[in-house]
């Protein structure tokens, strides 16, 4: 094997692990789950089966991914966040056929004690604050947080707030720590390229 599983964890026949993964103490990989390479799984965590994780993603103790979760690469999942996928369970319902889609796009980050409904996106480098609870998408490069969770602010790639300034029918930033630029108009964030 090419990637780590703690002797406490069971990786269920069918799924499909990347080379150099780590997943720690008491953790269950079932059937059809793709989890890509150099990924990092703590302990406690369940990934259902057709979940699929890309590369670099780390997930931090106790989280559950349920089907339809799609995670891209390089994410972050605080400790003890949560997924749903059924937006009406009930127990005596089978709704196994309603599962809805969560897309988690690269670079985010969702943090601790935090949920995402089901049926949402969010977007590439995005940010939810600990306890926040997502019920409609995230833009790209938005911090939100609070029940049901707004957009507080917009975050650079590297992970810091951005401070934008009116300049004609958009704003721009740039980012103090790495240097990135950024445009804004309306809720969509840009990284200037070059």
């Amino acid at each position: 094997m090419d990637y780590f599983v703690h002797e406490s964890s069971y990786v269920d026949e069918g799924a499909e692990i990347g080379a150099g993964t780590k997943i720690w103490h008491f953790t269950h990989v079932m059937p059809r789950a793709r989890i890509g390479p150099n990924c990092n799984i703590g302990q406690n965590v369940l990934v259902s089966p057709d979940v699929t994780l890309g590369r670099n993603v780390k997930i931090q103790n106790n989280v559950s991914l349920y089907t339809g979760v799609v995670i891209e690469d390089d994410v972050f999942l605080g400790p003890s966040m949560v997924f749903t996928n059924v937006i009406n369970p009930r127990s005596h319902v089978n709704r196994k056929e309603e599962y809805l889609k969560t897309l988690v796009k690269r670079g985010s980050t969702i943090g601790a004690n935090a949920t995402v409904v089901c049926g949402t996106t969010i977007g590439r480098f995005a940010f939810v604050g600990a306890g926040a609870v997502v019920t409609r998408d995230v833009p790209d490069y938005a911090l939100v947080h609070g029940n049901p969770a707004r957009i507080r602010a917009w975050m650079c790639q590297c992970g810091l707030k951005l401070q934008f300034k009116s300049e004609g029918d958009q704003e721009k930033a740039g980012c103090q720590t790495c240097g990135s630029l950024y445009t804004k108009r309306d809720e969509t964030v840009t990284p200037v390229e070059g």
